[in-house]
C-alpha cells in the first residue's frame, strides 16, 4: 500500500476532519517515490540513490525512497513540475533545469560567474545560501528543498571544433542548458537544451558542434571523447553545479518534525559523499581520456576567460534589473565570493604543490 493510502486510512480511522493532513505515526514506514532527470550514471548512482540510502538508514527505515530514473515518473526536464502535482512525492532535482519559470535557478545550480565545489558548498552551509535556496524554491515553485549535493566543475566542452579564443565562439552549434544557453550566444555561439538521453547522439550525428554535460568521470562514462576530438578546459561555464532533493509540501507536512531533521541532516551528507566521490571518478576518468590517442586536449585561453566573464557579469545585472529574487541571492553570492578571494592568499590552489 502507498504512502498517501496509509496516510488516509488513518485519518479517517482516527476520526480526522476531511482534508487535514494526517501525521506521520511513529512506527508508520513512508514509502515514497522519487523522480529524477538522470536516466543513468553517476549523477543517478551518487546522487539520487544515494540520498534514499542516507535516508532509509538515518531514519531506521521509517522512511524508504524508491528511485525512478528519467521518465518512469514525468518527463526528464520537468521534475519539479512532477513533484508539485504529487505524480512524484519527492524529486532529485537540477534547480537550472527551472531557469525558463525563474532566472534565478541558475544563481542555485551553477552558473559562470558563480562559484567552485568548494566555494559552493562554504556559501550553501555556511553562508546564506541555503535558506535564500529553500526560501526561494518554497515562494517560486512551493516544493519543499533540501540541498543534497554538488557536481564537479565541468569539461568546457567534447567538441569537433576547436574553441579556445572568442572568436571560436561564432556560429558554435552547442549544447548546453541554463544560464549558459543565454551567456554563450552573446558570444557568437547557437546553443539548443537537450535532456541527457539525447546528448550523445545528437553530438555523434553533427547535429551540434559540441556540447557540454558534466565532469571527466561522467563525460568519460558517457563516452563522448570517443565521438569528438577535442575535450577543452576548464569548465567555464560551470564551475561546479548544485543538486537539491525537493519534497512535495503535502507530503512533507505529513513527516515528523524529528525526520525532517534527518531528512536534512541526510541531505548534507549526501553532498560531502557525492564530492569526495567526484573526485575519485574524475580523477580515474581524466587518466582514461589522456590515454585515448584520438583526443587533442585544448586549455581555453585568457581572452575567452575574460570574454566569458565579462558576458557573465552583463546578463547577472540585466537580470538583476528586473527579478528580485535573483537580485537578491545574486548580490548575496557575489559577496560571499567576494570574500572567499582573501583565502587565496594563505592556502594553495588545489593540486598546487
Amino acid at each position: 500500500m502507498s504512502s498517501r493510502k496509509i496516510a488516509t486510512a488513518a485519518a479517517l480511522v482516527a476520526g480526522l476532519a476531511v482534508g487535514a493532513p494526517a501525521a506521520q505515526a511513529q512506527d508508520e514506514v513512508m514509502e515514497l517515490n522519487m523522480a529524477t532527470p538522470w536516466a543513468g550514471g553517476h549523477w543517478l548512482e551518487f546522487g539520487a540513490q544515494r540520498y534514499a540510502e542516507i535516508v532509509e538508514k538515518v531514519t531506521d527505515g521509517r522512511i524508504k525512497i524508491n528511485v525512478f530514473p528519467a521518465g518512469a515518473l514525468g518527463p526528464a526536464l520537468k521534475v519539479t513540475e512532477t513533484v508539485q502535482t504529487g505524480v512524484a512525492d519527492v524529486g532529485h532535482a537540477w534547480p537550472g533545469y527551472d531557469w525558463a519559470v525563474d532566472r534565478t535557478a541558475a544563481i542555485f545550480s551553477g552558473w559562470p560567474g558563480g562559484p567552485n565545489p568548494e566555494e559552493f558548498m562554504m556559501w550553501v552551509f555556511n553562508g546564506n545560501g541555503g535558506e535564500l535556496w529553500k526560501e526561494w524554491r518554497m515562494e517560486k515553485f512551493g516544493v519543499v528543498a533540501i540541498p543534497c549535493g554538488t557536481p564537479e566543475t565541468e569539461i568546457f566542452m567534447h567538441s569537433h571544433k576547436p574553441v579556445t579564443k572568442p572568436e571560436d565562439m561564432q556560429g558554435l552549434k552547442l549544447r548546453t542548458s541554463s544560464a549558459w544557453a543565454e551567456i554563450a550566444p552573446m558570444l557568437g555561439a547557437s546553443t539548443v537544451v537537450l535532456p541527457g538521453s539525447e546528448v550523445f547522439s545528437a553530438l555523434e550525428r553533427g547535429v551540434v558542434d559540441a556540447i557540454e554535460w558534466g565532469g571527466p568521470g561522467g563525460n568519460e562514462q558517457e563516452g563522448f571523447n570517443k565521438i569528438a576530438k577535442y575535450v577543452i578546459t576548464p569548465g567555464l561555464h560551470s564551475r561546479a553545479a548544485a543538486h537539491d532533493c525537493i519534497f512535495n509540501k503535502d507530503v512533507w507536512d505529513r513527516i515528523s518534525e524529528h525526520d525532517r531533521e534527518l531528512l536534512e541532516i541526510a541531505g548534507k551528507t549526501a553532498w560531502f559523499d557525492a564530492y569526495l566521490s567526484y573526485v575519485k571518478l574524475d580523477i580515474e576518468g581524466y587518466k582514461k581520456m589522456k590515454d585515448n590517442p584520438d583526443n587533442e586536449f585544448l586549455t581555453v585561453e585568457p581572452s575567452l576567460i575574460e570574454a566569458v566573464s565579462k558576458a557573465s557579469t552583463e546578463w547577472a545585472e540585466e537580470q538583476a534589473k528586473t527579478n528580485e529574487w535573483f537580485k537578491r541571492a545574486y548580490e548575496d553570492q557575489q559577496a560571499f565570493l567576494e570574500d572567499m578571494k582573501l583565502v587565496g592568499e594563505f592556502r594553495f590552489p588545489i593540486g598546487a604543490r
